[in-house]
């Protein structure tokens, strides 16, 4: 029954709100009225996202602002975060990765071309010039040392290429700074980022939009890495089977969802920088600090009748941000390692609790010496692996590397200190490292290092590497649906989204 419900796919929403109707169907919407955005927002959702299975949070009769204007936090846990994807709520985290990646790599899901449509509900409120004024919205103050008050956190920046035309759809984060301009930073090497310097070396102003709550698997997809060229509007038209349609903004004339709940439109000048930052980031530290990054000057602002906020926090992980970083990236470094030619790639999963980014472990059926190591090191420098990465731990196909216990044993008994790291340096990173040193990142040197971890059974000789004393895993499998009954499964342990 559960295969059958992997193999059907359909989004039962358009936009955030009917998203926030399916999620509210499976009872997963707690309503919370009352709290402020200058403390109170951000302590509560921090709650919710430790568990797994909390629901989302929506926000409203938030002190200081127009009743109606809301905030929702903690977007993909429980069993919407199958719906988020498509799929029919109740599958694994490797059900669902799989599912997604099938969807994905269809051919017959191709990208779309988005369209433009005259008008939409994004129309309702429009403000130009002299009567923008940012305040009126509850841009929460997500952590007490965090610089300033961040609008955008579940967000993503429209930005156009200068030179091709290509349109990025990107999550970068938003910093307020006024009633009529953002701080917006936005990592090197990224694809917004390749815009923006083209802009600036160019002497030219760069057109920029910023959607504060959109369609949620848009808002996933400008998270990973789309391939270069390629617009985030257009690939989720792809899985929707039909185009996205958008209007086109009154300043810059850079298109955006008709349905998007809110939408800041303007210009960044080449110079124009402030002060931004800190913000609490995935990585859960304050690593970036705060730095002159682009500020935004904001000439138009839209926005629905009684707008969400959609809101993304970062702490120490797991948080919802690396739960379904780790479903969608999981699925496309598993086929980036397949596209590179790696055979027989039985599993992978990017690890929550590295930001779905740091820690990646790799299953394979090993076919050659050398297939492990060929495996890690695509691993770690492939589009999908390669941003802000630290560990690579290969292992055998018995191992479920999706469970850190099973992948940390598999690296402590299989593996040899001495020849089994192989270690990369100046490897692409961010500011938002926490482990890149004072003086190195005094020079803007934004890289650090690798490790390879060869967890597999030593080719040569594993024929005659031990037994391990467990049961196959088709019997552990068996007694688990026999007896599983006698002892709740640990909830540490539980797969299950």
């Amino acid at each position: 029954m559960m295969a059958e419900k992997t193999k059907t796919h359909a989004y039962c929403y358009d936009d955030l709100r009917g998203w926030l109707a399916a999620a509210d169907e499976l009872g997963e919407v707690r309503n919370i009225s009352g709290l402020s955005w200058e403390r109170e927002i951000g302590m509560a959702s921090a709650i919710l996202q430790r568990d797994g299975a909390a629901p989302c949070g929506l926000f409203d009769d938030i002190p200081g602002v127009e009743k109606g204007f809301r905030v929702l936090t903690n977007l993909f846990g429980g069993r919407r975060a199958s719906v988020t994807l498509g799929f029919s709520a109740g599958l694994t985290r490797f059900q669902l990765s799989d599912a997604f990646l099938s969807v994905y790599k269809n051919p017959n899901n191709k990208p779309v071309p988005h369209v433009i449509v005259e008008s939409g509900p994004i129309f309702e409120n429009t403000y130009f010039g002299v009567d923008v004024d940012l305040n009126i919205f509850p841009a929460p103050q997500w952590h007490e040392e965090d610089g300033g008050r961040y609008i955008g956190t579940g967000c993503y920046c429209v930005t156009r290429d200068p030179e091709s035309g290509w349109l990025n759809q990107g999550t970068y984060r938003v910093m307020l700074h006024g009633k009529n301009s953002v701080g917006i930073y936005i990592s090197p090497g990224k694809h917004g980022r390749m815009h923006l310097d083209k802009y600036m070396e160019r002497g030219e102003k760069m057109p920029i939009a910023v959607v504060l709550g959109g369609n949620p698997m848009q808002f996933l997809l400008t998270g990973n890495e789309v391939p270069f060229g390629v617009s985030e509007y257009d690939v989720l038209g792809g899985l929707y089977g039909r185009p996205v349609e958008c209007v086109k903004g009154r300043i810059t004339g850079l298109p955006f969802p008709k349905s998007a709940e809110i939408v800041l439109e303007g210009w960044i000048e080449p110079g124009d920088v402030r002060e931004e930052g800190p913000l609490g980031e995935w990585t859960g530290y304050y690593a970036s600090g705060s730095r002159a990054e682009p500020v935004m000057r904001v000439e138009a602002v839209y926005h629905r009748n009684d707008p969400i906020i959609l809101g993304c926090v970062h702490e120490v992980g797991p948080t919802e941000y690396s739960r379904f970083r780790a479903v969608t990236r999981s699925a496309l470094l598993k086929e980036a390692l397949k596209a590179a030619g790696i055979p027989d790639v039985s599993a992978v999963w990017a690890h929550e609790v590295g930001g779905a980014r740091m820690l990646l472990g790799v299953a394979i059926k090993q076919r050659y010496g050398g297939h492990s190591k060929q495996a890690g090191h695509v691993a770690s420098q492939c589009q999908a692996g390669a941003y802000a990465g630290k560990y690579v731990v290969v292992v055998d196909d018995d191992i479920d590397v999706s469970n850190l216990d099973e992948l940390l044993w598999a690296m402590l008994t299989r593996s040899d200190p001495a020849s089994s790291i192989d270690v990369i340096t100046g490897a692409w990173s961010t500011p938002l490292d926490p482990r890149i040193p004072p003086d190195q990142r005094a020079r803007g040197d934004f890289t650090n290092s690798r490790a390879i971890i060869d967890a597999c059974r030593p080719y040569a000789w594993r024929d005659q590497f031990p037994k391990v004393n467990l049961p196959p895993r088709n019997v552990r499998e068996e007694a688990q649906e026999r007896f599983g009954w006698m002892v709740a499964p640990p909830q540490k342990q539980s797969n299950v989204i």
